[in-house]
């Protein structure tokens, strides 16, 4: 792409090229730069920010389905980070002013982000030093991984918009916020509030058992939901998103140091301190 007085945006997500969510979020940033679409070819939930050495990386032009004559796209046979590398790499000749990851079809919330390839995707891109964001829309389980034309994007497109077109005009963040996250809530409107939020350490979905005769049949992992957001740390985003129906906005490190005393850590595992005292 050549250079422009115009930022690049840059987009992905895990659902795939195809996806409604995806599509909703570049057409709510039409007119404000350059608009370069990186995702991957197939659905790629669940993959984190997964470097999987089998990924091809074959690079496909795709025809956008909006009419936007900034807007230029590409499917891309990988994970949701791969297609972030690939953008930076080998389709941009500027640093992008700011990546959108999603909008995910499920909210990606509690201690289960990591799993989540449009976090993912929004890690990668900070760790390269674009500001980046992952959004993700509160859908029903059986909505999940699909492409449905029943999900309303357009509240998250526009809360989207918002939250990305802030960031670009004030990209200073404190230095250890390197992604916001954030999750709508199902059926949320023009009205509904947002808070900031912390992550929280429940999981929401949990791992169902493959139903198999014997352990070489084929068994698939499933996933169910399975909390109390009520139960859930008042200032998380469980807590914001499934309990008060609010847009909660976490602010992610890339820094995964635990928040603990060092010193005292340091004495217990030298075994000055005994645990309990």
């Amino acid at each position: 792409m050549a250079n422009s007085a115009k930022p690049t945006i840059l987009f992905t997500n895990d659902d795939g090229i195809r996806s409604p969510g995806l599509w909703a979020a570049v057409s709510a940033f039409r007119g404000r730069g350059r608009l370069l679409v990186t995702a991957p070819r197939e659905q790629q939930s669940g993959m984190g920010r997964s470097m999987p050495h089998y990924s091809e990386g074959r690079i496909f032009p795709y025809d956008a389905p909006i009419d936007d004559g900034d807007c230029v796209a590409y499917a891309v046979d990988g994970t949701p980070a791969q297609a972030v590398q690939h953008a930076v790499l080998e389709l941009v000749e500027e640093q992008p002013a700011l990546l959108v990851s999603g909008i995910n079809y499920g909210e990606n919330t509690g201690n289960g982000v990591t799993i989540s390839g449009t976090v993912g995707a929004a890690l990668e891109g900070a760790s390269l030093g674009i500001p980046s964001i992952a959004v993700s829309l509160q859908t029903p389980l059986d909505l999940h991984k699909s492409h449905s034309n029943d999900v309303d994007f357009s509240i998250a497109a526009d809360f989207t918009w918002q939250i990305g077109s802030w960031l670009m005009d004030h990209s200073t963040l404190p230095d250890d916020v390197d992604v916001l996250k954030v999750d709508v809530p199902w059926g949320a409107t023009s009205k509904t509030d947002w808070r900031l939020t912390r992550l929280s350490r429940r999981r929401v979905y949990w791992p169902t058992r493959p139903e198999r005769m014997a352990l070489h049949d084929t068994g698939k992992l499933g996933y169910q939901y399975n909390s109390d957001p009520a139960a859930a740390e008042p200032d998380s985003d469980v807590y914001a998103l499934l309990n008060d129906k609010m847009i909660s906005v976490t602010p992610i490190s890339l820094d995964m140091t635990s928040r603990t005393d060092m010193f005292r850590l340091t004495q217990i595992m030298l075994g000055k301190v005994v645990l309990g005292q």
